[in-house]
């Protein structure tokens, strides 16, 4: 039987269409507020899946636009009550649901204290989007599964738009219009050889950099959720300051090497690591001799992480099935988690 996990990552294509027909005049108004009032900073509030989503959106906004981002900790805004200096500037939540209440409380207190509070949201008026002044539908439709996959890819997809409305790009707009047929593209891609690879695995490193750290967060978490690996996210920056000290032989490392300046270290690491016995799963485009699995190319080098996503996803559900797991129904976790 197929799991929904891998359903709904299938969907993914059918998702970001839908959202192509109906963002346009949101993005447009809240990009035009941006540079009619432009901030000198903007701050991101997310957990899970959505802090990493909105970790690939502070790499485009920080490349793109030039304007510093920064995870804010939700506990300093709801517990510690900090008296946050936020007027005039900009806060972005992320969530799927948006009903966990450290996430809402700390939208709406920013907001009163001067900030421009901006939701992106998958659930339809959730209390977060009542919170925020504007509101970016994702438009994913239901998602079933514990784990997040389609609901993730629309965030990726909806944070390139608002980027390129928000700089005015027009080569990154019309490169998203080109997202739905790319992830279809993506989700063909053969990674049998990673579910061969990890199929007895039981911890992991997944490797990143820039905007596909963010997806090796993702990637490790979904490891975990899903086939119970204890898989963790490095920059191949960080990994060289203290985690390499792990590696051994047949230690695994899933590295993400998708186009961009950060390509050569991640393949000179790959190499390194292999070198000290590690067993490397590098995941490159097509022109990388090395690669072991293959990672498709947007119309535009800031959406290739996009397109990984989806190639792992079909992978992950895969290895889940493999390791004799319900990829739908990870343990001890529920769909909607509420935090305070």
């Amino acid at each position: 039987m197929t799991s929904k996990m891998l359903e709904e990552a299938l969907a993914s294509c059918d998702a970001v269409a839908a959202q192509l027909q109906r963002l346009d005049p949101p993005l447009e108004e809240i990009a035009g507020r941006l540079r009619r009032q432009p901030p000198q900073v903007a701050m991101t509030i997310a957990r899970g899946s959505s802090d990493h989503a909105a970790s690939y959106f502070a790499y485009l906004a920080m490349q793109h636009v030039g304007i510093p981002v920064a995870s804010l900790p939700m506990s300093v805004v709801t517990l510690l009550q900090a008296p946050m200096k936020v007027s005039g500037q900009v806060v972005f939540g992320f969530s799927q649901s948006g009903q966990s209440p450290d996430l809402v409380n700390s939208l709406r207190l920013l907001r009163k204290r001067g900030a421009l509070s901006i939701s992106l949201v998958n659930a339809e008026d959730s209390p977060l989007e009542a919170a925020c002044e504007f509101h970016i539908p994702l438009c994913a439709g239901p998602e079933h599964s514990v784990a997040a996959t389609k609901s993730f890819i629309a965030t990726l997809s909806a944070s390139a738009q608002l980027i390129g409305h928000w700089n005015q790009e027009t080569e990154l707009l019309q490169a998203c219009r080109a997202l739905p047929d790319d992830l279809r593209a993506a989700a063909k891609q053969d990674w049998t050889v990673a579910i061969d690879a990890l199929r007895d695995c039981q911890q992991l490193m997944v490797i990143g950099r820039g905007a596909g750290f963010a997806i090796a967060q993702e990637a490790a978490l979904k490891l975990k959720e899903t086939s119970a690996i204890q898989a963790e996210a490095f920059s191949s920056a960080e990994v060289r300051h203290g985690p390499m000290a792990l590696i051994g032989d047949n230690y695994p490392l899933l590295v993400f090497a998708p186009r961009g300046a950060e390509q050569a270290g991640l393949l000179s690491l790959a190499a390194d690591m292999r070198q000290r016995g590690a067993r490397v799963l590098l995941a490159a485009p097509d022109d990388i001799a090395e690669r072991d699995l293959t990672l498709s190319r947007a119309e535009h080098p800031s959406l290739d992480p996009i397109l990984a996503i989806q190639s792992f996803y079909v992978m992950a559900a895969g290895l889940a099935e493999a390791r004799g797991m319900n990829p739908d129904q990870p343990r001890h976790l529920s769909k909607v988690t509420r935090t305070h």
